[in-house]
């Protein structure tokens, strides 16, 4: 065994150490007005958190104390120098508000900001994609969740703790969300909102979004470069798969010299931007092509999404977003066999949710990719599968959001 994982095993199983901790942050009283947000374990400014925590320092700030709290001392470096309340998890002030904010609002688990100082607090958790992959407690994948064996049952045991200590509130995005969200993430039906993702505001037409955006350096770089392949003519494709063993299989398929050619030709540029938690960032990192942009994993890609004018896309709840642009798609499941048998089921069969031109070799996807961008062929088919997916495709969910969880109070 490698020195690293059995540094990684000892400071796992020490937490069991602060388990009273948790315990004795019951005690400290909560004040309702003081909202901390975090999102990905603590290591990203983004998605709707982000949104949800702009939307409120910057309109709602004589009600409600929005606070960022972060395991990344750039994003708390970032944020402070531009006017916003936020603090490292480690530091006296990030501890000390850990202890009193009334709301802790995140997309993955409570620890996105501090889980052993959350006792006592309401908990909103606003996810980070709904799509049709099953996920949580109905991933019969999930060995967290469901574990095969006394063995798997007590090494997942810290994990159970810190990842369901408890949801009090689940952001869902329709009606028949809502009835799936009751069993992936066990909260009671009353305590499902349903809403828009926050996140999703910035698809919207910016006269109706009341969130003034702010983007990290290299953000910022990303996003005026895809600009300016606009500025000069070039339609953007956004390549932005989800993570699974198989997907190493993309360069078995694709021979990025051949495509690349294809994009000149066509005068396409095409956007990579993995899932942070994909294997394959180093390989996508060393692309070098004229027409291929490859955006950082951690980069927040509601900050580009909106100038996309075709999603080339997977398995990802990003085509759940992108449903909301009514702009044309096609489906690239170069490994949808292994995808289906090594990794989880659906909710609903996958051609009803994605009911888009599907290819899985590069010659039919240089085939498609025109052919759909001159036609949207499946646009009709798409808005039945996005009424399953949206009760309210108006926008302005931020707000709407932060009203729903006044009225918690």
């Amino acid at each position: 065994m490698k020195r690293s994982q059995i540094a990684a095993g000892i400071k796992y199983w020490a937490q069991i150490l602060i388990l009273p901790i948790y315990w004795l942050s019951f005690l400290f009283p909560r004040n309702q007005k003081i909202w901390l947000f975090g999102s990905t374990f603590g290591s990203r400014f983004a998605e709707n958190p982000k949104y949800l925590y702009l939307y409120v320092a910057q309109n709602q700030s004589d009600e409600v104390r929005a606070i960022w709290i972060s395991h990344e001392q750039s994003i708390i470096t970032m944020l402070q120098e531009k006017g916003y309340e936020a603090y490292y998890y480690h530091s006296i002030k990030g501890m000390w508000y850990c202890l009193r904010g009334g709301y802790y609002i995140f997309d993955n688990y409570s620890k996105d900001i501090c889980f052993w100082l959350s006792g006592g607090a309401i908990k909103v958790n606003l996810w980070h994609g709904s799509g049709n992959k099953k996920t949580n407690y109905d991933n019969t994948f999930d060995k967290i969740r469901h574990p095969k064996n006394i063995w798997e049952r007590f090494r997942t045991y810290l994990r159970r703790i810190s990842d369901e200590k408890p949801y009090h509130y689940t952001l869902a995005t329709s009606t028949p969300m809502a009835k799936i969200y009751t069993s992936a993430f066990r909260t009671d039906r009353k305590h499902i909102l349903i809403n828009g993702q926050p996140r999703n505001d910035m698809l919207f037409q910016e006269s109706t979004v009341k969130i003034k955006e702010v983007l990290l350096p290299q953000e910022m770089n990303d996003r005026k470069k895809i600009e300016q392949y606009h500025i000069e003519g070039y339609q953007i494709l956004a390549y932005i798969p989800t993570f699974r063993d198989s997907e190493k299989e993309f360069f078995k398929v694709m021979d990025l010299a051949v495509f690349n050619t294809f994009l000149k030709n066509k005068k396409y540029i095409l956007v990579t931007k993995l899932h942070p938690k994909s294997k394959l960032k180093k390989e996508f990192e060393e692309i070098q092509y004229s027409n291929i942009v490859n955006i950082q994993a951690q980069t927040d890609i509601y900050s580009f999404l909106g100038m996309v004018d075709l999603l080339i896309t997977d398995y990802s709840s990003i085509y759940t977003d992108f449903m909301l642009l009514n702009r044309p798609v096609v489906a690239f499941h170069f490994d949808y066999k292994l995808y289906c048998a090594n990794t989880r089921d659906s909710y609903i069969p996958f051609d009803k949710y994605m009911p888009e031109i599907k290819v899985v070799t590069m010659e039919e996807l240089i085939e498609e990719i025109p052919r759909v961008l001159k036609e949207d062929i499946q646009l009709e088919r798409r808005k039945i599968s996005r009424q399953r997916m949206f009760d309210d495709i108006e926008g302005g969910y931020s707000e709407k959001m932060y009203h729903m969880i006044r009225k918690i109070i």
